[in-house]
């Protein structure tokens, strides 16, 4: 069994932002030679995620109303972790509904989905340097 590892960083813009790195995620596997295993993407940051949905603008502002009405940013001061000085509470809170993680397959050397599946990256505490994990492992 072979196995590849390589990183990928990020340093957005914005506090909240979806990043589509099914591409990267492909070279990766194209970097890789595997062309039977299984590709883990993962979220180095504990305010960031990575999961799998569609590409579509409109779902991507949908997540950002609802993840803020679930975990609002503000007021700051509601959260007990924002008493460390910290002002992120919230980013940690919609990194657990989003999720840390995904797996896909990969079969014939390339990401085995279902129809409009990608993979993204979310950032929810940005404006700063930080990486996703690429593994893969099979032959």
């Amino acid at each position: 069994m072979k196995t590849f590892r390589k990183e990928l960083f990020f340093n957005t813009d914005k506090r909240i932002d979806f990043i589509n790195i099914t591409d990267d995620v492909q070279q990766a596997i194209d970097e890789s030679g595997i062309k039977e295993g299984l590709c883990l993407v993962n979220a180095m940051h504990i305010t960031a995620s990575v999961f799998i949905n569609d590409n579509e603008y409109g779902l991507h502002n949908d997540f950002r109303k609802w993840l803020e009405k679930l975990a609002p940013h503000e007021p700051i001061n509601s959260y007990r972790h924002n008493d460390t000085g910290e002002d992120n509470a919230d980013s940690h809170l919609k990194r657990q509904v989003m999720g840390r993680e995904t797996v896909v397959a990969i079969t014939n050397g390339e990401l085995d989905f279902g129809p409009w599946e990608q993979i993204f990256y979310g950032e929810f505490d940005g404006q700063r340097r930080k990486r996703v994990l690429i593994k893969i492992i099979g032959e």
